[in-house]
């Protein structure tokens, strides 16, 4: 990734950067199979694959290949009556090499297991392939065997169920566990988190910290157009901090001095920087330039405006000025970049 970004915004912008390598030296690229069961959750498969995609559409070379599979017919029917075709049928997935099998569950799935999943969970698991569930998932694997003296959440409908039939399991309170080579989630809404997890087993934690800037980026009561998800979630973030990124992200146009917006927030300008360094990981004056600049990518790659309106919309005077501050952030003139993502 491009050295100039130093603050957390860097997080934002790494999809966007050229020259980004700390993600892109990567392992091997890890291949993922989700079983999917009549009647799954649609919401919680898909909080799980975007997470995947998004990691590849964030490098040169794709990290995850996805396989969907169907536990026993090519097209199989969601919870919310989506038809999904699948990449290949349960019957033939023991030829894979994996690195990681989930069980999608669901609100109406059946918990009933049968002959051909269970050997095929015992298959994998004997040959070192993490298992999965999503949110009623987990049964499969504890009927299998394959869950004794493992960490697992699931569905709170399933969890007495699971307390009496399986007493080997360890039941978590928690919304999604990964433990070891088991991991789950209880709903929809932890298999996003679940899969970022997963991602941070193999991955730089910065990498995974912007996929997450990308996908839960209306975690917050309040999405602001240039943001950082660690600030915004952050409760021990002192109010001159929070008063001072709002300064600066509502006057990105006509960019204040650091001086005036120490003033406005009633502290010294060294005690201003002393916030930033601890909270934001640079000075005040670096963040604010990477704020414009990251504002004025996304104008870039979201508006059609000419390259002038954009450099006097981020707070440069000089259009000289703004495409040798875009080229030294993203390596590449703007022109240039607008072209490319556009596409």
């Amino acid at each position: 990734m491009s050295a100039s970004f130093k603050s957390l915004l860097k997080r934002k912008n790494m999809a966007h950067l050229n020259a980004g390598e700390d993600s892109r030296s990567q392992p091997l690229q890890r291949r993922v199979a989700f079983v999917l069961l009549d009647n799954f959750s649609l919401m919680a498969f898909a909080g799980a694959v975007d997470a995947l995609v998004t990691a590849n559409l964030m490098t040169r070379e794709p990290l995850v290949e996805v396989l969907v599979v169907g536990a026993t017919n090519d097209l199989v029917v969601s919870d919310l009556g989506t038809a999904i075709s699948t990449d290949c049928q349960l019957s033939v997935l023991q030829e894979q090499r994996l690195d990681l099998l989930i069980m999608c569950g669901g609100f109406r799935v059946r918990l009933q297991s049968s002959p051909l999943i269970r050997s095929t969970l015992r298959g994998f698991d004997a040959a070192g392939t993490t298992l999965g569930g999503l949110w009623n998932g987990s049964f499969f694997l504890a009927d299998a065997g394959v869950l004794n003296g493992h960490d697992c959440a699931i569905h709170p409908d399933s969890r007495a169920m699971l307390l009496e039939s399986f007493p080997s399991v360890h039941l978590s309170r928690h919304s999604y566990v990964l433990d070891r080579k088991r991991i789950s989630c209880a709903g929809a809404n932890s298999s996003l988190s679940m899969m970022l997890d997963w991602l941070r087993r193999d991955h730089d934690p910065s990498f995974v910290d912007a996929i997450e800037e990308i996908l839960n980026c209306d975690k917050a009561q309040e999405v602001m157009d240039v943001s950082v998800l660690s600030l915004d979630r952050d409760p021990t973030l002192p109010q001159a901090l929070k008063l001072a990124l709002e300064l600066m992200h509502n006057n990105i146009d006509e960019p204040l001095s650091v001086d005036e917006i120490a003033r406005w927030v009633n502290i010294s300008r060294r005690q201003l920087e002393r916030l930033f360094s601890r909270y934001v990981d640079a000075s005040p004056s670096r963040y604010y330039i990477e704020l414009r600049v990251t504002y004025a990518r996304q104008l870039l790659q979201q508006t059609n405006k000419p390259i002038a309106d954009i450099a006097v919309a981020s707070g440069f005077t000089s259009i000289t000025h703004f495409r040798h501050c875009f080229r030294q952030f993203f390596d590449i003139a703007p022109a240039k970049f607008r072209r490319q993502r556009q596409s």
